[in-house]
């Protein structure tokens, strides 16, 4: 699909990005922690929100607060046009074929789990197999497991290399005739690294299976055309796109959702209900029971606004080299080591330094006004298979800077002088 939207540079070049503008746009960046300026590198575990999409919610609070769907007074009619038109939005953002295929969610992991717990009702018998990747954020194994122990189904891992990346001929060799689902991660949260999702999806389709893509840590950094991918299903969190935290979307092809039994139950996911028996509303309604969450909604559809105004194009080729700015300048610490160092990555950065815990070297950074992760990142499985406790993960936006890595330098040298 064609983007439309005018880029917010004309010349979309990482050198003619301007960077001071768009961070004018995020209040909580102008801010000092211990009184040092707020270098913000934690975006993989959630993004910072422009001030259009906090003014969405308090224009939504404040002046057409009300229920959707299901009211005939004014303020209803304008929540739900509202509502309905962020899924609209979504449809074109994402380039799906109907709105009737965006579902909304809590976030990725509920999104994950609508599919585990409705594929494995409606389509899983015991000796049944997924397939998944040795790079899955928990939220991509736990639900499987679950539904495996349920249904008597067992689950299969994809290995990756000592490069983070997935071994495609272990990949081919997993799939089989007793393969019902291959659920993989678009981009690695801990790792960085970037899957070859149309080479994945392809081989899994010439053997029948569906593929469901987490694009969590995708979607904030690149343009995703999921009928380009032609996955079966696509799940991605509001709050890691610059929107509200507790939203989320579930693309799904129309005859894979219809297929497939509805999640939970309960108002607005009904057409009639009798004590006796119910009947199921249309798509997407059949996945979203209960009052969903409106002004978040909304706020998601200004901040995808917000992000197509800056433009994909643009915002790649900066995060580009500021990935690129940021291994150069980590490779000149010596005593540090990279956890991933996949060919393609995108947001993501993690290392170990010898002989610093990297909960230590969190509190220090912190102490310097630099937010980064440390941990294992929700991937424990990651962190086993690399041998090591946990790392340090900075991750990036389009409203870093690379003086702000370079911050990040100077304050990991005072790390390795305490520790000397």
């Amino acid at each position: 699909m064609t983007n439309t939207t005018k880029d917010f540079t004309a010349d979309t070049r990482a050198s003619h990005f301007d960077v001071e503008k768009i961070r004018k746009d995020f209040p909580i960046l102008q801010q000092e922690v211990h009184g040092k300026p707020l270098i913000y590198l934690d975006n993989a575990a959630t993004s910072q929100t422009p001030t259009v999409v906090v003014d969405a919610l308090r224009k939504y609070y404040f002046e057409y607060n009300s229920n959707v769907h299901r009211g005939v007074h004014r303020l209803s009619q304008i929540a739900t046009d509202a509502y309905e038109g962020t899924r609209k939005k979504i449809q074109h953002f994402l380039n799906a074929k109907s709105n009737e295929e965006i579902i909304f969610t809590k976030g990725t992991t509920d999104g994950i789990n609508l599919i585990a717990a409705s594929f494995g009702r409606g389509l899983i018998k015991q000796g049944d197999e997924i397939v998944i990747s040795a790079m899955e954020h928990h939220s991509n194994i736990v639900p499987w497991q679950m539904m495996c122990e349920e249904r008597g189904a067992k689950l299969r891992i994809i290995p990756i290399n000592d490069n983070g990346e997935i071994i495609f001929e272990a990949y081919e060799g997993l799939l089989n005739e007793r393969t019902k689902l291959v659920s993989i991660v678009h981009t690695s949260n801990s790792l960085g690294t970037v899957n070859p999702l149309r080479e994945i999806i392809d081989l899994a389709h010439s053997k029948g299976v569906p593929v469901l893509v987490d694009g969590a840590q995708a979607v904030p950094h690149t343009h995703v055309d999921v009928q380009a991918l032609d996955c079966d299903f696509f799940v991605f969190s509001s709050h890691k796109v610059f929107g509200p935290t507790g939203i989320g979307v579930l693309y799904g092809k129309k005859e894979w959702l219809q297929k497939l039994p509805p999640y939970q139950g309960g108002g607005d996911m009904i057409l009639n209900v009798t004590f006796e028996s119910t009947k199921f509303n249309d798509l997407p309604y059949k996945f979203e029971a209960g009052t969903p969450n409106i002004a978040d909604v909304i706020g998601l559809g200004v901040a995808i606004d917000y992000i197509q105004k800056v433009g994909y194009s643009a915002i790649s080729a900066y995060e580009n080299e500021l990935i690129r700015y940021a291994v150069q300048r980590l490779s000149e610490i010596e005593g540090l080591r990279f956890i991933g160092q996949a060919k393609k990555r995108a947001g993501a950065v993690s290392f170990v330094l010898e002989n610093v815990h990297p909960h230590d070297i969190g509190t220090i950074l912190d102490r310097e006004g630099v937010a980064v992760r440390t941990g294992h990142h929700c991937t424990q499985p990651v962190m086993q298979r690399f041998k090591v406790p946990a790392t340090t993960r900075a991750s990036f936006a389009f409203y870093n800077t690379k003086e702000e890595i370079d911050a990040l330098i100077k304050a990991l040298y005072k790390v390795i002088e305490m520790f000397s």
